[in-house]
């Protein structure tokens, strides 16, 4: 996957995920009195470019393995689609964070955070194991410890914020690429040689037929 997809599929996911970004140069700001530099310039989309050419990526190798099991086990293959794994969702996460965007800045640590204690805490539950080594059933006895904020004991509260958030870039992920749109049964942006409207009960429940 070419880091000119992994840019096009981050503009899409921030448009389903509600997050602004930039559009153009970004201002010097002023904080006390003081200039502030911006970020610059957002990128191109037309040329294709190499990793780390735009901005240096975030994952570690070991993250890398972490992040994507995690994908793998939040949004697993079925008969309709492949994992989230499989789609290489990692890379658009990995991408996400490291761009220079307040919200995006604002995730990489949380993510990186967050990766780091889901390794420590499987290699503490699990005799050492990886995260990515450890069956699904494993993975999810940690996963059900922070899926949710609101019901995570006080030591998991943090981790449950993570999971959150990852689980959501995850979705925005998984779902704005070709086969995620196939999994909602989504058929828009499909050519069509002509458009005959609203059916005709739709018409009616709303009055205009």
């Amino acid at each position: 996957m070419d880091r000119r997809t992994t840019l096009q599929w981050m503009l899409a996911a921030s448009a389903a995920l509600g997050t602004e970004m930039s559009a153009g140069a970004t201002p010097a700001k002023r904080s006390g009195g003081k200039s502030r530099q911006g970020y610059g310039t957002d990128p191109k989309l037309t040329p294709t470019y190499r990793s780390g050419e735009l901005w240096p990526l975030t994952f570690k190798p070991e993250q890398s393995r972490t992040a994507q099991a995690l994908c793998g086990l939040i949004i697993p293959a079925d008969e309709s689609s492949p994992s989230a794994a499989q789609l290489k969702v990692h890379l658009f996460i990995d991408e996400w964070i490291s761009a220079p965007y307040p919200d995006q800045v604002k995730d990489r640590d949380v993510i990186v955070q967050g990766l780091v204690w889901l390794e420590a805490e499987s290699a503490r539950r699990f005799a050492g194991k990886r995260f990515d080594q450890l069956e699904a059933s494993q993975q999810a006895q940690i996963a059900d410890d922070i899926c949710w904020v609101q019901k995570a004991r006080p030591e998991f509260a943090t981790a449950a914020r993570f999971f959150k958030r990852f689980r959501d870039l995850t979705a925005g992920g998984f779902y704005t690429t070709p086969e995620g749109s196939r999994d909602l049964g989504f058929v828009g942006n499909v050519p069509s040689v002509t458009f005959d409207g609203p059916p005709l009960k739709v018409l009616q429940i709303v009055g205009v037929s």
